[in-house]
C-alpha cells in the first residue's frame, strides 16, 4: 500500500535513514501519531528490522513537537529490556539521520519479531479463552516491570503487535505517543485480551481491519461474553473493568490483571483436561471386556469380584500376624506370676492397657490457649484502598455491641479478585494489645477473611501482615491467631464474598470480637 509522504510515496523498495533501511513491507498504520509500521532491511548490518516512520512536514511546528516527544520516550524505553518488548536499536531524528526530503519527522529502529501479525490471527477466528489468558500475560508483565521503571511502553494499538512463535505477544513497533500515560497502557492489555476473546478492538483510534466493539445504550462496552458465550465470566469482566474508566471495581494496575490472569488461566486448562478426559468414551466389545485408554479390565461384576477377593486376603494376612504377634507375647512373658499387672509390649511406650473390665479413659483434648477479656476498638473504619463505597457510614456498627445492627460490603457482580482484591473494616485501639483470637458474628456464609496487623491506621495492603485467616459460617466464628499478636492496629479483609439469601454477593457482619492473650 503506497503511502504519500512529503518527499514521495512510502513503498517496498524505498530507502530511508540516510540510505540505511530499505522497506520492505507495511505492517500497519496508527493514524494517531501519523506512525507508519514497517519491516526493513538494514543495509549496514544485514538484518531486519522493525520500523516506525513519523510521516509529517517538518514546516508543521505543532506536528514536529510531538514527533520529538515520541522519539524522546523511544530514546528513553531503549534503556529497557524484557521479552515483551522489541528492543531499541536506533532513534532518529530531522538532522540525526533523518533529512527533510524524505517526508518523515523521525524513525524508531527497532529488532524484528518473528512471528504472526495480531490482525491476521484475530481475523480467522477468537483466540480459546485459556490461550488468550495465557497469550496476555507476557504483555502483562512487560508493563508491570516497564511501570515500575517509570516508563510507558504505548501498545494501545493492535497492529504494533505480534504473536511469537512461542505463543507470547510482543510490542514489536515501539514509540509511545507524546501523551501516552500508564494508565493507557494497562487499558491495552483489557482491550488486546477483548480483541483476542472476540476479534473486536474496543478503544478509539484503531485500524479499519478490525470491527471496533459494540457498546451498549449507556456508552459501556459490551462484556465479550455476551458476544462469545464460552468466554468465562471473569476474564469476560476482567476486560471490561481494564478497558472502562471510572466506576466501581474497575482494574488499574498490570499486577491485579496477572492475577487474575494467572487463575482464569490455570481454571481454564483444568475444565479443558476434565472435559478431554471425559470425552474418552469406553467402547463395550462383545466379550464383555471395556476397553479405555488404559489397560482393558473386565465387566463390573468381575471387577468386583476381584475386589472382593483382595480384601479377604488382606484381613486373612492382618489376623496370621496378629497371631503370630500373640504367639511371641507369650513366648517372653512365660509364665511369671509377677504381682504387678501384665504390659503390653505391642503398644507404645506412653499407653498401659487397663485392667480387665474396666474402660479406658477418654482421650483428653490439648487445652485451648487461654484469652482474656474482650476488647472493644477507640474506632472502626471500613478498609478500602483505591476505592469507595461499602457502607462507610456502618462501620461503628461490627462493634457496637449490638447484634441487630450490623456493616455489609456492597453487592458485587463478580467475586473477588475479579474486580479488586478485597475490603475491610480496620479497628484501632486506644493502647496495643497482645491479640489472641478474633470472633466474627456474621450474616452469611461463604466469606473468607484475613487477620492483618498494621502499623498505622491507613497503610497500603502490602505494608500489612497476615497473622491470621479462616472462613465465616452463618453466625459466629472464631479465627485463632497463628501466635498472639501485638499492635494497636487490625484489619479484617475479606478476601471472598458470601452470597445472601437471593444469592447476592455480600459480606454483612454483625459483630467484632477481639480477644486478647490471657
Amino acid at each position: 500500500m503506497g503511502i504519500r509522504a512529503q518527499g514521495g510515496s512510502l513503498a517496498p523498495g524505498r530507502v530511508v535513514g540516510d540510505g540505511r533501511y530499505r522497506l520492505l513491507a507495511q505492517f500497519g498504520v496508527d493514524e494517531r501519531a501519523a506512525a507508519h509500521l514497517w519491516r526493513a532491511r538494514d543495509g549496514q548490518l544485514k538484518r531486519d528490522v522493525a520500523l516506525t516512520l513519523l510521516v509529517g512536514d517538518p514546516a508543521d511546528a505543532e506536528a514536529a513537537r510531538l514527533a520529538r516527544r515520541t522519539l524522546e520516550r523511544a530514546a528513553h524505553a531503549s534503556k529497557f529490556g524484557h521479552g515483551g518488548v522489541a528492543r531499541v536499536l536506533d532513534v532518529l531524528s530531522l538532522g540525526s539521520g533523518v533529512t527533510s526530503s524524505e517526508g518523515l519527522l523521525g524513525v524508531v529502529v527497532a529488532e524484528w519479531t518473528k512471528g504472526s501479525d495480531l490482525v491476521d490471527l484475530v481475523a480467522q477466528r477468537p483466540v480459546a479463552p485459556a490461550a488468550a489468558a495465557r497469550m496476555v500475560q507476557a504483555l502483562a508483565e512487560a508493563v508491570d516491570h516497564a511501570h515500575q521503571n517509570g516508563l510507558v511502553l504505548g501498545l494501545d494499538h493492535p497492529q504494533r503487535l505480534r504473536l511469537t512463535p512461542d505463543g507470547a505477544l510482543k510490542l514489536a513497533f515501539p514509540g509511545p505517543l507524546p501523551e501516552a500515560t500508564l494508565r493507557d497502557d494497562v487499558k491495552a492489555l483489557g482491550a488486546v485480551l477483548y480483541l483476542l476473546l472476540t476479534g473486536r478492538w474496543a478503544l478509539p483510534g484503531g485500524p479499519a481491519a478490525i470491527p471496533a466493539a459494540p457498546h451498549a445504550p449507556t456508552g459501556r462496552v459490551i462484556p465479550p461474553r455476551s458476544l462469545v458465550p464460552t468466554v468465562p465470566v471473569e476474564l469476560s469482566s476482567l476486560a471490561v473493568r481494564t478497558i472502562e474508566d471510572g466506576g466501581h471495581g474497575g482494574i488499574r494496575t498490570s499486577a491485579a490483571i496477572l492475577r487474575v490472569l494467572d487463575q482464569v488461566a490455570e481454571a481454564e486448562e483444568r475444565t479443558q483436561l476434565i472435559k478431554a478426559v471425559g470425552e474418552e468414551e469406553a467402547v463395550a466389545e462383545s466379550d464383555g471386556t471395556v476397553w479405555t485408554t488404559k489397560k482393558p479390565v473386565k465387566d463390573v461384576a468381575r471387577r468386583k469380584k476381584l475386589a472382593f477377593g483382595v480384601t479377604v486376603l488382606v484381613v486373612a494376612t492382618v489376623v496370621i500376624l496378629a497371631w503370630g504377634g500373640m504367639m511371641l507375647i507369650n513366648l517372653f512373658q512365660g509364665e511369671s506370676k509377677s504381682s504387678g499387672p501384665k504390659m503390653n509390649v505391642a503398644a507404645s511406650s506412653s499407653q498401659v492397657v487397663p485392667p480387665s473390665g474396666e474402660q479406658p479413659p477418654p482421650a483428653q483434648k490439648p487445652p485451648a490457649p487461654a484469652v482474656g477479656a474482650a476488647v472493644k476498638p477507640s474506632a472502626v473504619a471500613v478498609y478500602n484502598p483505591g476505592s469507595k463505597g461499602d457502607s462507610p457510614g456502618k462501620a461503628r456498627n461490627a462493634t457496637d455491641g449490638d447484634a441487630v445492627t450490623s456493616w455489609k460490603t456492597d453487592q458485587y457482580d463478580e467475586q473477588f479478585p475479579v474486580l479488586k482484591d478485597g475490603v475491610g473494616l480496620v479497628v484501632t485501639f486506644k493502647d496495643p494489645i497482645n491479640l489472641s483470637q478474633v470472633k466474627i458474628d456474621a450474616a452469611n456464609a461463604g466469606s473468607k477473611v484475613e487477620i492483618r496487623s498494621a502499623d498505622k491506621k491507613n497503610p497500603k495492603l502490602d505494608e500489612t501482615k497476615v497473622v491470621g485467616s479462616g472462613d465465616l459460617a452463618a453466625g459466629e466464628s472464631t479465627i485463632a491467631l497463628q501466635q498472639p499478636q501485638q499492635g494497636q492496629y487490625f484489619i479484617i479483609w475479606i478476601t471472598q464474598l458470601g452470597e445472601d439469601d437471593k444469592g447476592k454477593l455480600v459480606t454483612e457482619l454483625k459483630e467484632l470480637t477481639f480477644l486478647p492473650a490471657g
